[in-house]
């Protein structure tokens, strides 16, 4: 018969103050996601064990979660930033406060559910692009208690639910997840606003990644080529395809943004912000825990004009300048004498040695006219003769 071994009290003691702690932080980290979320996960045809990834936007303080279903990656929720510290633009070197941008990844050995900041994971700063930039630093990560010099702060309990969500799709078999920082939402609007910024060319580089992952719901396969961002195509040339209309309509709505008079701005910070939930939470007496200078908070995201806004004139719609055209209008009496509109001149005899008419001509003429090309209009100038020869032959170009 085995024989028993007394253990004294104060051993006992001394074991469950030490396996207490120890048992607390294994709990946390264990915690399942909570079932509302499960029931997100489920409406969007995903599961815990579903690949994640996730995408910081600083100015916004939100991270968002995204899980992978059959059809590309699916919109899951939104989680508000208690604390980010330091301005717009990407983190340089260890201490200057930057919480970083770009695109980052973290595989299971970069969990760690012993922080001392509740829960976290490292999102992997430097990455290739920060080290090709002489950037230093490291332990830049998401965690909990409202207290950053870098990282990304969320509560105790966003974390633990973030952190749950990552555990999962880590032990679902995903190697590691993407994690994306920008500096704010990459909309063409917010692009242009900030067109003056000197990080611009840089964002130029987010915006890119930003695009394609909209347009693809594809992980971005990221590289770095001479010193730049690089993003591999999709292996569906229909989504590339997308991928190629998306960058290119951008581009265009930023340019068009900047030409109509939207104002450029910089936006400047005491030292980084806080989401607005969470503000409105401590102000009616929310705890959140230790939040690190509560006094810069108050002068976050502050927009300074650097060229000032103006409204460009709106064009006058073709029913309104067509009639002011039209011959019966009461402002054709107004003409000057001998002036003949360039519809009603004859054919220019050199016009085959100069530049061709620019495609689809007729597309741009006045609907009362380009119904007429046929022959003379009522009430209106004769366009027999030459002219709606020119203007066919204008029409098959």
């Amino acid at each position: 018969m085995p024989r028993t071994i007394p253990i004294p009290r104060a051993a006992i003691l001394t074991l469950l103050a030490l396996s207490g702690p120890a048992a607390a932080q294994a709990g946390k980290a264990e915690a399942p996601i909570p079932g509302a979320t499960l029931a997100l996960m489920a409406q969007k045809g995903v599961t815990a064990a579903s690949p994640v990834l996730f995408r910081a936007y600083k100015k916004e303080s939100e991270i968002e979660v995204w899980k992978k279903g059959p059809s590309g990656y699916v919109f899951i929720k939104t989680f508000p930033i208690c604390r980010w510290s330091g301005q717009l633009g990407p983190k340089r070197k260890s201490g200057d406060r930057q919480t970083p941008e770009g695109f980052y990844t973290v595989p299971q050995r970069q969990m760690n559910p012993n922080s001392h900041y509740y829960l976290s994971f490292d999102v992997g700063y430097p990455n290739a692009y920060d080290r090709a930039h002489g950037g230093t630093g490291s332990a830049v990560m998401v965690h909990g208690i409202c207290s950053s010099m870098g990282c990304f702060a969320m509560t105790n309990g966003t974390v633990g639910e973030i952190y749950a969500i990552a555990r999962d799709a880590l032990n679902g078999g995903q190697a590691a997840f993407q994690f994306q920082s920008y500096p704010f939402r990459m909309t063409a609007e917010n692009m242009a606003r900030h067109r003056t910024d000197p990080n611009i060319a840089f964002w130029r580089e987010l915006k890119a990644g930003s695009d394609r992952f909209e347009a693809s719901r594809e992980e971005l396969q990221v590289s770095v080529v001479a010193g730049r961002y690089a993003f591999a195509p999709s292996r569906d040339p229909v989504i590339e395809a997308a991928v190629t209309t998306r960058r290119a309509v951008e581009e265009a709505r930023i340019t068009a943004l900047a030409e109509a008079g939207e104002p450029a701005v910089r936006t400047t910070y005491s030292d980084g912000g806080q989401n607005a939930f969470w503000a409105a939470y401590t102000a009616r007496g929310g705890a959140v825990g230790d939040i690190s200078r509560p006094e810069a908070l108050a002068f976050a995201g502050q927009e300074v004009v650097v060229v000032p806004g103006h409204r460009a004139a709106r064009p006058v719609p073709e029913s309104v300048w067509a009639a002011w055209a039209a011959p019966d209008s009461v402002l054709s009496p107004r003409w000057m004498a001998g002036f003949v509109p360039s519809y009603l001149r004859a054919a220019d005899p050199f016009a085959a040695l100069t530049a061709r008419l620019p495609a689809r001509y007729g597309d741009g003429l006045p609907s009362w006219l380009a119904t007429g090309l046929g022959g003379p209009l009522t009430g209106r100038p004769n366009l027999s003769g030459p002219v709606p020869e020119l203007l066919a032959s204008a029409e098959s170009l």
